[in-house]
């Protein structure tokens, strides 16, 4: 069982990856990233096609008979159309939430096969679980701290030539489109991060049987602080905001994730 831990682990792992891919290719139009997800996403489904014809042919068992085997079925179809889309269709929209849909139901699947039937291995793994929430959600936060630093440089720097004054040492804030750029990277990285951290801790909250509270503050900040910096691809990418205004908006953003981080861990119920 230790084996099939570790199996179910970097299954995980890699589908977290390729999203995280999508993700990119989705805000940026990036081939390559786009490339690095397909590839990672066809290894998922290798090793899930691998499980379903061991149950189907050796274990004489279709996965539709149990709401939890469904749900192994059901993520192979997401993944399995996800790299269908891919190939055929090139509709980026739909290909990342697809797959944000079919990570969910897997780990849920996985989460709750290794609660029941892995023993000791099955609660470490919900508790590793856990642990990666807590993680992945701190390095989102660490993204979303670089991106204000770099909005803070920037206005600071277009503040200055607007007055002409540093001239001297200016140079070593860096050109303001390399700024913009930065802080517009550091969210596109920070976002699909702090998701794939909520997802978790979602999952795990319902296969630990916690006590989870979705009017929890802590809960209701981390959802905001997702819109948010959701609303700032938003404007970016939609509205077509740049420079001076998106970096006062990413400030005010950074402002609310401080408020989440600091005063809503004081007043939480369920977190600490």
């Amino acid at each position: 069982m230790f084996e099939m831990k570790w199996l179910y682990e970097i299954i995980l792992i890699i589908y977290g990856l390729s999203l995280i891919g999508y993700f990119i290719d989705f805000i940026q139009h990036n081939r390559r990233a786009n490339r690095i997800a397909f590839w990672l996403l066809s290894m998922v489904w290798i090793i899930q096609t691998a499980f379903l014809f061991n149950q189907v042919f050796i274990e004489k068992s279709f996965p539709v008979f149990t709401l939890y085997d469904g749900l192994y079925f059901y993520a192979w179809v997401l993944v399995s159309f996800s790299l269908i889309i891919n190939k055929l269709f090139q509709i980026h929209f739909i290909l990342f939430f697809t797959n944000l849909l079919g990570f969910f139901i897997l780990l849920l699947y996985i989460s709750t096969r290794a609660q029941e039937h892995m023993q000791g291995r099955g609660i470490q793994l919900v508790n590793e679980i856990l642990i990666t929430h807590v993680t992945l959600a701190i390095v989102s936060y660490g993204f979303f701290t670089i991106s204000f630093l770099f909005s803070i440089m920037y206005i600071t720097q277009y503040r200055f030539l607007k007055e002409k004054k540093g001239l001297r040492w200016m140079w070593r804030f860096g050109d303001l489109n390399r700024l913009d750029s930065y802080s517009f990277k550091a969210v596109t990285l920070g976002v699909p991060l702090l998701t794939i951290a909520i997802i978790l801790g979602v999952v795990w909250a319902y296969v630990s049987n916690a006590e989870f509270y979705w009017f929890d503050l802590k809960t209701i900040g981390s959802i905001l602080v997702l819109v948010v910096y959701v609303i700032y691809l938003v404007l970016r990418l939609v509205k077509g905001y740049q420079g001076k205004a998106i970096s006062i908006y990413n400030t005010a953003a950074f402002l609310i994730l401080l408020i989440n981080f600091f005063l809503f861990n004081i007043l939480s119920n369920f977190h600490f």
